[in-house]
């Protein structure tokens, strides 16, 4: 086996929980909307959220204004539409601040990969690029990770799961694929394609929204939190980080 030289990580329920972040802030946002002068029942709000969020996608910069328009507009009678929409942003940003945490076991592994190995640690990432540099800022997982080993599908032009986004990774790095380890939840986008490559993957069966689906291939490895990772690094790898 080559030696390992980089390990490339996932940035959404793989360092940190999305789904149940995605779900507090959420509802927080609906809540707001209501203090706000929206007068619909709460599960009705949430179930017509859910649907913009499928129709337009996570990434969607206008959730809120498209939640509004779905509404009678007598159900928000007498109310500027733009202060109810700014209620239910502030609420999500507000819970941005306060529960955005990566997972603790993420954060001392990486310190410790960090400290004790020459390990290049990056992210190849899916997404809109402020917004995922906004969540390693939030993370405060910088401090861990290259600088020059940060890869957003947005900033590149290529996505998940085209493999050009991988190799776009190991290209700037100067990488082998079998120098390279992929880490990520979702199989179709973070294991077949680094796979069809000849990358290392694991995959995190930790949490998350697709902790059900199967891909066309099996990952190298599986790991239910990152204590996982760090005994696949010594016993695998021969890189004892503890």
């Amino acid at each position: 086996m080559a030696e390992l030289r980089a390990i490339f990580f996932d940035i959404d329920d793989t360092l940190y929980s999305t789904s149940e972040f995605a779900e507090m802030a959420r509802d927080n946002s609906i809540d707001a909307m209501i203090r706000a002068g929206v007068n619909v029942p709460r599960e009705a709000l949430h179930k017509e959220l859910d649907e913009v969020i499928a129709e337009f996608s996570s990434n969607y910069q206008a959730h809120f204004d498209k939640l509004l328009l779905r509404m009678p507009p007598e159900s928000y009678k007498g109310v500027n539409p733009a202060v109810i929409v700014a209620s239910a942003v502030v609420a999500y940003h507000d819970t941005k601040f306060r529960q955005l945490r990566p997972y603790e076991d993420a954060v001392e592994a990486l310190k410790l990969i960090h400290a004790k190995t020459k390990l290049i640690l990056g992210v190849i990432t899916t997404g809109l690029t402020v917004k995922q540099a906004e969540k390693l800022v939030r993370l405060n997982l910088l401090q861990y990770i290259r600088s020059d080993a940060i890869f957003i599908s947005d900033q590149i032009g290529v996505s998940k799961p085209n493999v050009k986004l991988f190799l776009k990774a190991l290209t700037d790095l100067r990488l082998k694929p079998n120098e390279a380890m992929y880490i990520g939840d979702n199989p179709v986008n973070d294991i077949d394609p680094p796979n069809t490559i000849g990358m290392i993957t694991v995959r995190n069966r930790r949490t998350g929204k697709y902790t059900g689906l199967e891909g066309k291939t099996r990952p190298n490895y599986e790991i239910h939190n990152f204590y996982d990772l760090l005994e696949i690094l010594e016993k695998d790898f021969a890189i004892k980080v503890r």
